[in-house]
């Protein structure tokens, strides 16, 4: 590989960053599916309320026991070929999503959604993948263009359930998974668009560049800081099992709230289009201002970002505890816990990787993943349980402990090197 001037390398890490976007738009649309529809097709399928967090759990615990592997093939083969991989393997989830619910089968439902689960392992790459060549000063800034690239496709995935069920019904598939059709064609279009255009590599590029270029090299300063990257990984994990807990559950809820306010069993579409719209939203503020946390994180710093994520959740949970019986009440709260994650994953992540050199990043990467989906998967399954004897507020407050566990750990992610203070 020859040298890149620094003009090639800021035009280089413009266009990885444009693909990366592509397809996460891509990408999203089978996730934003799956987190609506999974858990309705669980209870479907098991019969039983307490076993729908299974779904969600199944997604993040497929993504966690694929992050470590997956960073691992990255750094030996590139991120072209490991976000592919991702993408076959959502591709295959999906299928046997459909024909689960054909035969009835609750198992291989949760095999399936684990597959997707793998297949977003690599959308949560992607993020990283944007971090490979960016220069310390706009790190997190191109990190939360590629995660704010998710909205349309996290936002669509949702409000394509009804369409989706008028498609499925007229050409005879199951209840609940028109919609992934419209998931099926957007991977097919993601794994093309990847393994053609995502060239040369941004990871192999930076890692070519970091053995040549030592302390020269203009993406990062070399330094390895442990302990922050450690309190980083562990920010990032404890937020997304707030997240990942509570939405969960809220299809459950939200189900239970349409049935109470009709005063009878009401139809799917009543269900699904209420669920939609909740978990569009949620997906909305979950990715439509990580730019502008991106970028306050850039300037202010990333714990205090962190540490603003944690507020904004704090300000979700009390919104679920307190207003839990009405649909705006559950909107509102989702808006927020969307927000509070993405302060804190896009603040956490540039931290994670501003602390590490770059030959230690893409296994400290696979690592946040893993442990990031490893809690969610926790925190999802005990939240079916916690649902059905405490209700939805009672949910609210347990998820409250990662909250202040968060917080009052803060003083270990400071980067105590005043050369770095504007990015620590």
């Amino acid at each position: 590989m020859t040298a890149l001037t620094f003009d090639e390398l800021v035009a280089l890490q413009r266009r990885t960053v444009r693909i990366l976007s592509v397809g996460q738009v891509l990408g999203g649309i089978a996730f934003g599916a799956t987190v609506s529809l999974g858990a309705l097709l669980a209870a479907d399928l098991s019969g039983s309320d307490a076993l729908s967090g299974l779904a969600t759990a199944s997604v993040t615990l497929g993504a966690a026991a694929f992050a470590i592997p997956l960073a691992r093939f990255a750094a030996r083969r590139g991120r072209r070929l490991s976000l592919t991989a991702g993408n076959l393997l959502a591709l295959i989830g999906i299928a046997i999503v459909v024909i689960s619910a054909a035969l009835r089968v609750f198992p291989l439902l949760l095999l399936g959604v684990i597959l997707i689960g793998m297949g977003n392992a690599g959308n949560l790459q992607s993020r990283f993948a944007a971090t490979d060549l960016a220069s310390s000063e706009h790190r997190a800034r191109d990190l939360s263009v590629v995660v704010w690239s998710t909205t349309v496709g996290g936002v669509s995935g949702p409000l394509l359930i009804t369409p989706g069920e008028i498609v499925g019904h007229a050409i005879g598939m199951p209840p609940f998974t028109g919609s992934f059709l419209f998931s099926l064609v957007a991977q097919v279009a993601a794994l093309v668009l990847y393994l053609v255009a995502l060239r040369p590599d941004p990871l192999l590029t930076a890692l070519h560049l970091a053995r040549n270029a030592a302390a020269a090299s203009p993406l990062g300063t070399g330094v390895d800081r442990p302990v922050v990257a450690r309190y980083a990984i562990f920010a990032v994990a404890g937020s997304h099992a707030v997240m990942a807990s509570v939405m969960a559950m809220t299809p459950i809820h939200l189900k239970h709230m349409a049935m109470d306010m009709h005063g009878s069993m009401t139809s799917d579409t009543d269900v699904t289009t209420l669920v939609g719209i909740t978990i569009a939203l949620h997906v909305a503020g979950m990715y439509g201002l990580s730019p502008v946390f991106g970028i306050l994180s850039d300037r202010w710093g990333r714990l205090r970002i962190v540490l603003l994520g944690q507020g904004i959740l704090l300000a979700s949970l009390l919104t679920a505890v307190f207003a839990s019986s009405s649909p705006i009440g559950v909107m509102i709260a989702l808006i927020l816990l969307g927000l509070g994650w993405s302060a804190a994953t896009v603040a956490g992540a540039a931290l994670l990787t501003e602390s590490s050199t770059e030959i230690m990043r893409p296994r400290r990467q696979g690592i946040s993943d893993s442990l990031m989906s490893l809690t969610a998967a926790a925190g999802a399954t005990a939240a079916g349980w916690v649902l059905t004897q405490f209700g939805y507020p009672g949910l609210a407050i347990v998820a409250l402990v990662f909250v202040v566990a968060i917080v009052v750990l803060s003083p270990l992610g400071r980067i105590r090197d005043h050369a770095l203070a504007p990015v620590s």
